[in-house]
């Protein structure tokens, strides 16, 4: 046998959760076509001595709807050890719309989701108005990972009811105009449904997303649809409810997941008191729903080059108009502007933030970024360190890094062994990334790697089989990849060769290398030697080869 890539001399971690072997890799075009010693050789070959053989990570809730059109390696997810993710979460797409109405849909993703109005406008050539035309849109264009796409909840709105979407409840034709759209989104391939309920999402005219307009009979009925088509993926977010409300709701969710029989994916990001017995009692009751977890807390990142908790405030609004070197400046020669701005930080009324905007301050959780992984100090022991009030520290340690200082807050407390029984938990899955939105608010695209670092290697929370299990096989088997996942011999050859010792996040830096030249925060990683895309590497330590060997991954029964 001919092999065109050959990994060799590897320790394969083939994504089952059970012990690793040392074996050969062999690919033949898009597959792995042999496992074991290889003893012809490869037109390429890869050492992989001293270095595991994993499959390629999924991410299962992504935001790369309008990344992709203007990046084809899908940075930050391509540093990361990821091969294949799912975008259209959280009800936010850009189809179906028609290019003269795409403002309705565009709106939904700039401040929601942090996507630049300036980057779209510039990046996207509209070439689509149905979902089924927009999912041709992206078969043609030139990819290095592999995208499956959800339709949302606001845009599918927005398509049949226009401005009235964001004001009114749907009609009986507005909903059989939307379940005819939705069918069809289903069999041209759409991979499931998404909708946001949740006040944290905003237009970017300040008001309600259009899915949180829409009745709980809208959606009930559009799931019902999704049922009638087959089991695709139905993904929404929504706040908790109240205490005297929860257990009706969470009733009212798994029975619609039992009578349609599709498979709900929901946060699990905190309290696990809370959502873990829901997502058990789903599966008791025939439903099945799986929880979306994340491993070190979804937070918001601040730095000078970004947002700052201030920047809203008296004394910190001006100076924050300000071009970088005169902030700079000003606060290196003016200690009386300086201690105005302390006063203001802790003396004026914050605004509302939504989304990944900076919360107001809380320097006991408030980190600052020293390193990419744990432990980090937090501001208020920073400052006592150093004698210092928490505001004037974060001014001194971002002078100090020319502007490069990084400051973590989680949007809620973080409870360690919280997060821990959530990520090991059967009806959870860790795939919460929202790669590619709040591109300079967060960069959660690296939780593949902190997993690896902090938990697996830091911890030993999970051995590193366990871990690997949790970013290949458990997303696979959650949003029915069937043919990836795993290393097994005629499966599609999406691989990652890994150091388990070095494997980790590189430290976040700001780019500006978006259209419109809009920022973004770029993050790295450390310890991954290659990442290869259907038989094609797409990084070799840490540099993009050329290739760009991804495709949209259409559900398959769509197809039948």
């Amino acid at each position: 046998m001919t092999y065109d890539l050959v990994l060799r001399n590897g320790l394969v971690v083939d994504g089952s959760g059970l012990g690793s072997f040392r074996a050969d890799v062999g690919i033949v075009g898009d597959r792995i076509a042999t496992i074991g010693r290889i003893r012809a050789r490869g037109r390429e070959e890869i050492d992989a001595d001293g270095l595991a053989v994993t499959p390629g990570f999924i991410d299962g809730h992504t935001h790369l709807d309008a990344q992709v059109f203007w990046d084809p390696i899908g940075a930050n997810s391509c540093w990361h050890g990821v091969t294949s993710v799912v975008m259209g979460n959280c009800g936010f797409t850009l189809a179906p719309s028609a290019e003269e109405n795409a403002a309705l849909v565009v709106r939904n993703l700039e401040r929601a989701e942090d996507i630049s109005g300036k980057a779209m406008a510039q990046g996207i050539q509209w070439s689509w108005t149905t979902f089924a035309e927009y999912l041709d849109t992206l078969d043609r264009l030139p990819k290095g990972l592999n995208y499956a796409a959800q339709i949302g909840h606001s845009a599918l709105r927005t398509y049949v009811m226009g401005e009235r979407a964001f004001e009114e409840s749907a009609s009986e034709d507005d909903l059989r105009a939307m379940s005819d759209e939705l069918r069809a989104a289903l069999t041209a391939g759409a991979i499931g449904f998404s909708t946001s309920r949740t006040h944290q999402h905003r237009t970017s005219d300040d008001r309600p997303v259009a899915s949180r307009i829409a009745s709980w009979e809208e959606v009930d009925r559009l799931v019902h649809v999704m049922g009638e088509q087959g089991a695709y993926i139905f993904q929404f977010v929504e706040d908790p409810p109240d205490a005297d409300r929860a257990e009706a709701r969470w009733n009212e969710l798994i029975a619609l997941s039992a009578s349609a029989a599709v498979p709900f994916a929901i946060p699990a990001l905190a309290f696990a008191d809370r959502i873990l017995p829901v997502l058990d009692r789903c599966a008791e009751r025939g439903g099945r729903m799986f929880g979306l977890a994340h491993c070190r807390g979804i937070g918001t990142m601040s730095s000078f080059r970004t947002q700052l908790p201030f920047d809203r405030l008296p004394v910190w609004r001006e100076l924050r108009a300000l071009p970088l070197d005169e902030q700079r400046r000003r606060l290196e020669n003016d200690p009386e502007l300086v201690r105005r701005l302390v006063t203001s930080a802790h003396e004026s009324q914050y605004g509302e933030a939504v989304g990944g905007e900076a919360r107001p301050p809380e320097f006991d959780r408030m980190r600052v970024l020293d390193t990419p992984v744990p432990p980090n100090p937090s501001v208020a022991d920073a400052a006592r360190a150093r004698g210092l009030d928490p505001v004037e520290l974060m001014i001194r340690a971002s002078l100090e890094a020319d502007f490069d200082r990084f400051f973590a807050q989680t949007l809620t407390p973080y409870d360690q062994d919280d997060i821990l029984r959530i990520l090991r938990h059967p009806h959870t899955v860790m795939a919460f990334s929202d790669s590619g939105a709040h591109v300079s608010q967060m960069c959660d695209a690296s939780i593949q790697t902190h997993l690896l670092a902090h938990w697996c290697r830091d911890l030993g929370a999970f051995s590193f089989e366990e871990a690997i299990r949790m970013l290949t096989l458990a997303p696979a088997r959650a949003w029915g990849f069937h043919d990836r996942g795993l290393v097994r011999e005629g499966l599609v050859a999406d691989l990652n060769v890994i150091d388990p010792a070095t494997v980790a996040p590189a430290m976040p830096k700001v780019v500006h290398d978006l259209p419109a030249g809009e920022k973004r925060i770029e993050q790295r990683s450390t310890g991954i030697k290659a990442t290869i895309v259907g038989g094609q590497v797409l990084v070799r330590d840490g540099q993009h080869t050329g290739a760009l060997p991804g495709r949209l991954l259409r559900r398959r029964i769509a197809r039948d």
